[in-house]
């Protein structure tokens, strides 16, 4: 996991036969993930005119997107992604249609609530499929791991063009069509990636360790801090998902919240990609606590700015960690993972991102009505901190088998 990546080693992953058809078609797929969740946040809090009522739907999604990634991922790693793929898609379809009848209706807050609990538990996971098809398309190498890094500057890109989207389409006459539009993109992407040639010929290989726990991959004690990780990562990104657009209405602009939390992306995949050549810290295992604690750090400078200029101008700084984060949390897998279980185990890191989100949004929501944006940031820099200090206690599940006993006989 310490070999360097150079920009042939991208080229080589990305036209790697098999790969093209997945790397289109999951590019649409996963374009809305982003997009949905705060397109669903912002149409509910137009319709509700209550930012805690739209974080609490919000939440909901998200809780029910961490419930279903690890499912569906357990499942493909039996059968494959195709027939999940299909079946996901048409019940999200129809679930998502269900919920914009309920908003438009304004039916309570519990029933949009446990809709999108459901909305979210349907999404088809487009994203675990593709990553875990790297493994059968690449041999372990520089060139695995620069796709396992281009899975995570991809996402960065779904993450600018995400939240910009959907800001400006809660702004057309009809304040839900970024849910509609982004779901479509959804499953026309994921039907299109299960319809691939690389998808319809996987054919698992049944292990010892992917079925020898009912606990799957996250058995795993180097799994285990991998999802804390991404917990600890997604917390703080669902803080900053309510606080900035809260901070948007508040300077009296609030279509402006979706294109603002777009620039937290912008340094990102810039970063991200020299971020990917020449990593720090090199081990992994000191990695995961270096990057939460510098990203939860560089979000006390969100409660510093009283302008939305200023405020453009911090999201820049901070997002400058959020790729670094994704990467590792993908490339960690290969060290932690039980055999067999890549699916189900990139599963779990979605479902930590996810229900961190889901923890962020909810306490932020409540932080912003009460206190305002710039307290909802500070709490989630301490958030960060101590999460930090927990994956540095936990450092040593990281580290690879063979590194331990060479340490061992050092030692001796």
């Amino acid at each position: 996991m310490s070999q360097s990546m150079s920009l042939t080693d991208y080229r080589t992953a990305l036209t790697a036969p098999g790969a093209r058809g997945p790397v289109i078609t999951s590019l649409l797929g996963r374009l809305p993930i982003a997009m949905v969740g705060l397109a669903l946040m912002l149409y509910v809090q137009r319709q509700t005119g209550s930012f805690a009522a739209a974080g609490l739907v919000s939440a909901g999604a998200l809780i029910g997107v961490a419930c279903g990634s690890v499912a569906q991922g357990r499942v493909m790693d039996r059968v494959g992604p195709t027939i999940p793929l299909y079946v996901m898609s048409g019940v999200f379809a129809a679930l998502v249609t269900i919920e914009v009848v309920v908003i438009e209706l304004h039916a309570p807050v519990a029933l949009m609530t446990a809709l999108a609990f459901l909305v979210g538990i349907s999404e088809p996971m487009v994203g675990p499929a593709s990553r875990a098809l790297w493994g059968r398309l690449l041999p372990p190498g520089p060139a695995r791991d620069a796709a396992y890094s281009y899975e995570a500057i991809s996402m960065e890109v779904f993450f600018i063009l995400g939240p910009g989207l959907a800001g400006l389409m809660v702004a057309m006459p009809w304040p839900g069509t970024g849910v509609v539009v982004g779901a479509a993109c959804m499953v026309v992407g994921s039907v299109g990636f299960a319809s691939t040639p690389a998808a319809r010929s996987h054919r698992p290989e049944p292990t010892p360790n992917a079925g020898g726990s009912l606990l799957g991959a996250i058995a795993s004690p180097g799994m285990r801090t991998v999802a804390l990780a991404a917990l600890g990562f997604g917390i703080l990104i669902g803080f900053i998902e309510v606080g900035v657009p809260a901070a948007a209405v508040e300077a009296g602009h609030p279509t402006a919240g979706g294109l603002l939390l777009s620039l937290l992306s912008v340094s990102s995949v810039i970063v991200g990609v020299a971020y990917g050549l020449r990593p720090w810290p090199r081990p992994m295992h000191l990695r995961l606590p270096a990057l939460l604690f510098g990203f939860a750090v560089l979000l006390t400078l969100l409660a510093v700015p009283s302008t939305l200029w200023g405020l453009c101008l911090a999201l820049l700084v901070a997002g400058s960690l959020i790729t670094p984060q994704s990467t590792a949390h993908s490339v960690a897998i290969e060290i932690a993972a039980p055999a067999g279980t890549a699916t189900e185990a990139f599963g779990w890191v979605v479902t930590s991102v996810t229900l961190g989100a889901a923890i962020g949004q909810s306490i932020s929501g409540q932080l912003v009505e009460i206190s305002g944006p710039a307290a909802s940031f500070l709490t989630a820099s301490a958030v960060g901190v101590v999460v930090a200090g927990v994956l540095w206690l936990r450092r040593g599940t990281l580290v690879p088998a063979t590194s331990r006993a060479d340490l061992s006989l050092a030692g001796n």
